[in-house]
């Protein structure tokens, strides 16, 4: 077993239980802002359009988060890294629902912003991965590094595009508590991901690696 990437096992009763635990946040979710939920907890209640945006985005991450955990993965998933994944989602989606339902805040032009911020970080998460994907299918790059695509401007461009998205959707909630979300998840992502990833890649592809490493961006294109 190398850690978390390099394993061929399909591991479909994670994927499954990763499906399965989303559906039950988003459940939880849709109690918090629709069927009194907040009131149960005695909070206060926000405002109904700030609540169906925020419900729709967590919708529109469920079914991407989805078709990349079905389909896009193809490299096997431990429990732990499913364990890992479920509180992250947790934390997307009854976190954020909870932090923005409550908000009194009518939607105006900074939601139109965190919005587009939303959009465009999920493209770019699935782009990456998809257009890899396609790549990585031809058998004349069997074993080669894959640098094109969006990875071109950074070698973990998918997770600047996981960074981008949870942050436009913690903008939406408009409760300052919220940044603490896309905060962590950079932190999981320099300390923990971006360093195993790269031993991963370094010990796979060796110098194709180090050199690509020298010349493109970590993170932040």
């Amino acid at each position: 077993g190398d850690g978390m990437y390099g394993s061929t096992d399909r591991s479909w009763g994670q994927r499954w239980t990763v499906i399965a635990g989303e559906c039950v946040c988003l459940l939880i979710a849709y109690w918090l802002l629709f069927m009194g939920g907040s009131e149960a907890l005695h909070l206060p209640d926000g405002r109904y359009d700030r609540k169906v945006a925020l419900f729709a985005v967590c919708l529109a991450t469920f079914l991407r988060m989805s078709f990349m955990v079905l389909y896009l993965l193809r490299r096997g998933m431990k429990w732990g890294e499913a364990g890992g994944v479920l509180f992250a989602f947790a934390a997307y989606y009854i976190g954020f629902c909870l932090l923005g339902g409550i908000q009194a805040k009518p939607l105006d032009g900074l939601d139109l912003l965190a919005i587009l911020l939303f959009a465009s970080g999920s493209v770019v998460n699935t782009a990456s991965e998809w257009l890899r994907d396609r790549w990585k299918q031809d058998p004349r790059n069997q074993g080669k590094l894959y640098t094109g695509g969006l990875f071109q401007y950074a070698a973990h461009i998918n997770y600047f595009g996981d960074v981008v998205w949870v942050s436009g959707i913690a903008l939406l909630t408009r409760n300052p508590w919220a940044a603490l979300i896309p905060f962590f998840l950079i932190l999981l992502f320099v300390f923990l991901n971006i360093p195993e990833h790269d031993r991963y890649l370094r010990n796979k592809y060796g110098s194709a690696f180090i050199e690509y490493e020298k010349k493109t961006k970590k993170l932040i294109p």
